[in-house]
């Protein structure tokens, strides 16, 4: 008899969510994304149960205690164009027939913070109040839980077992950048996935005028000839591309495309190179015996588009919490497992 709670993952992507799941002590039994790479590297660092899969469809004949979800974010997230009519944004939609299939005692939807102000939240609150659920919203930063990363992330809760206790703030979870990438060669030697692009040698030359926490602005002024006419047209916007990182504090964010300096803050803080996939994988809280599937462009996206683990893994206790309630008995679904 199996009495961990049982979790299904969809748009599990490589598995950060599920890793931090995982370490709290839940046992999936099937994950789902449309990303075959994404999918094989779920498989390689988890329990296989991950397929490729069109999340539009429920699976027949599952039954878990919990169900996560981390749908698209793009139409909803401040870096991007926030339309109301993307299309991705009612892939959230989604859940609720797999909500009926599953009959889970706890949703959990990540998503970015606009998240909880859209209409589709608001839907499937609504919907679900009839079958017994309670909605719950958190606003999350990773770097209050063990990340060297700031990023903020909303998590949706419906549960049927009582409210989740907020996760805590951890005193000592201010994790710098240094912290992140203690023992990795500042040199990187392609081992574990520690590899980054070369620069072209305009990028090398740019990179090597940007001096420690700076960004474009000061090549802009060290030496305009060699950046790009749009950067004096943009003026003083996007100010973190073409910029180093700070050893000492925190990263930010962390997307998929972070071995590329024009997207964001991701020139190492000393290196004239951007980071390497495994210090990608560092500031992501994901540890270092994990295996990659894909080209390093599937990678970056892999590593960039999930769940800080020690995130991840803060929820998952608090909901692990739940069902140790001695009040509450774990559902059938679970102990047929």
């Amino acid at each position: 008899m199996n009495l961990e709670p049982t979790c299904v993952d969809l748009f599990c992507g490589a598995g950060l969510m599920s890793e931090g799941f995982k370490q709290a002590g839940f046992c999936h039994i099937f994950a789902a994304d449309k990303d075959a790479r994404a999918v094989s590297t779920y498989n390689k660092n988890h329990i296989p149960v991950a397929q490729e899969w069109d999340v539009s469809l429920a699976k027949q004949g599952l039954r878990a205690d919990v169900l996560v979800a981390g749908p698209p974010c793009q139409g909803f997230s401040s870096l991007g164009k926030r339309d109301r009519h993307d299309v991705r944004n009612k892939l959230s939609l989604a859940l609720l027939p797999w909500i009926e299939q599953l009959t889970p005692s706890v949703v959990i939807i990540e998503n970015v913070v606009q998240f909880r102000d859209s209409q589709y939240w608001t839907q499937i609150k609504n919907w679900a109040r009839p079958l017994g659920y309670e909605a719950y919203e958190w606003e999350l930063n990773a770097v209050d839980y063990g990340a060297a990363q700031r990023r903020r992330r909303a998590f949706c809760i419906l549960s049927r077992i009582g409210k989740p206790a907020k996760p805590d703030q951890q005193e000592s979870a201010l994790r710098s950048v240094r912290d992140a990438f203690y023992g990795l060669p500042l040199k990187p030697d392609s081992h574990n996935f520690h590899t980054a692009p070369e620069p072209s040698a305009l990028a090398a030359q740019r990179m090597a005028l940007i001096p420690p926490q700076g960004d474009k602005r000061d090549l802009m002024r060290a030496n305009p000839a060699i950046c790009p006419p749009s950067w004096a047209r943009v003026g003083n916007q996007a100010t973190d591309v073409w910029g180093r990182m700070d050893f000492d504090a925190p990263a930010n964010t962390i997307r998929c495309s972070f071995q590329n300096p024009s997207k964001g803050r991701y020139l190492h803080p000393t290196e004239d190179r951007v980071i390497t996939l495994r210090e990608g994988a560092r500031l992501q809280g994901i540890p270092d015996n994990w295996e990659f599937v894909g080209d390093r462009t599937s990678i970056a996206r892999q590593i960039g588009n999930g769940v800080p683990v020690p995130l991840a893994h803060a929820v998952a206790k608090s909901i692990m919490r739940l069902f140790k309630d001695e009040t509450h008995t774990l559902s059938s679904a679970t102990l047929r497992n």
